[in-house]
C-alpha cells in the first residue's frame, strides 16, 4: 500500500513538472525577477551596454533623463526677458540636476511668440536665453558648461497664433554634450556616473530622514 501511494505521488510530481514544461508562457520559462518588474527592470544595465557598444550616446541618454526628471522650459511675460517666481523655481530644479553631472554641458534656446518682427524676436529670444544662463551660473553652475548662443525667435511656436501666447514665450534647456577631456566620460564610465548619483541621492535621503550627515 505504501509503495502504491509513493508511486502515485511520484507520478503526480512528474506530471506537474511536465505540465510546467509544456506551458511556455508560465513562470518556468520566464526570467528571474519578472514578478517584480515594474517596467524598468534591467534598464540601467541595458543602457550602459548600449552606450559602451556605441548604439546610443551618453548625451542622448542624459538628455532624455533631464527631460523626464526636471522641467526643461520656463515662460516669460510679453516682450520681457525677466524671470518671474515660477521661472526661478524651475531653474533652481534644473541647477540641482545639472550639479549632479559636472561632466555635462547644456544649451539654452530662447523663443518668442509671433508678435513683432523676426529680427526683434531673435534678439528677444537671445536675451531670454542669456537670462536663464545668468541665473544658472548664480546657482553655482560653471559658465563654461552653459551656452546661450542660439535663439529660434518666433520660428518654432508651440501654439500657432498671430496673437500673444505665453506658451511660445519660453526658453528650453537641453543637454548638448560633455566637457571635453572630463575623466568621467572616458572609457565607458557612464555606469560610474550613475553610481555616483545613486550614492549622492542616498546621502540626501538619509539626511532628510535622520537629520544626520552620512559619510
Amino acid at each position: 500500500m505504501r509503495r502504491t501511494t509513493s508511486k502515485i505521488a511520484i507520478i503526480s510530481v512528474i506530471s506537474l513538472g511536465l505540465s510546467a514544461c509544456g506551458d511556455t508562457t508560465g513562470q518556468f520559462y520566464r526570467e528571474a525577477g519578472v514578478n517584480v518588474d515594474e517596467g524598468g527592470f534591467g534598464n540601467p544595465t541595458l543602457t550602459n551596454h548600449l552606450i559602451n557598444t556605441g548604439e546610443i550616446s551618453y548625451a542622448q541618454t542624459l538628455s532624455r533623463r533631464f527631460e523626464d526628471e526636471v522641467p526643461a522650459m520656463v515662460n516669460f511675460e510679453f516682450n520681457k526677458a525677466t524671470l518671474d517666481g515660477q521661472a526661478r523655481s524651475i531653474l533652481i530644479a534644473q541647477a540641482d540636476w545639472i550639479k549632479q553631472f559636472p561632466e555635462v554641458r547644456f544649451r539654452v534656446y530662447g523663443h518668442t511668440d509671433l508678435v513683432g518682427s523676426d529680427a526683434y524676436n531673435r534678439t528677444l529670444g537671445q536675451r531670454r536665453a542669456s537670462a536663464v544662463v545668468s541665473f544658472l551660473t548664480k546657482q553655482g553652475i560653471d559658465r563654461s558648461r552653459l551656452e546661450a548662443l542660439v535663439s529660434y525667435g518666433e520660428t518654432q511656436p508651440l501654439v500657432v497664433t498671430e496673437g500673444r501666447e505665453r506658451r511660445n514665450r519660453r526658453t528650453v534647456t537641453e543637454v548638448s554634450g560633455f566637457v571635453e577631456g572630463n575623466p568621467m566620460v572616458m572609457n565607458g564610465k557612464y555606469a560610474a556616473i550613475v553610481f555616483r548619483e545613486y550614492l549622492n541621492t542616498a546621502k540626501s535621503d538619509a539626511t532628510l530622514t535622520t537629520g544626520a550627515v552620512v559619510e
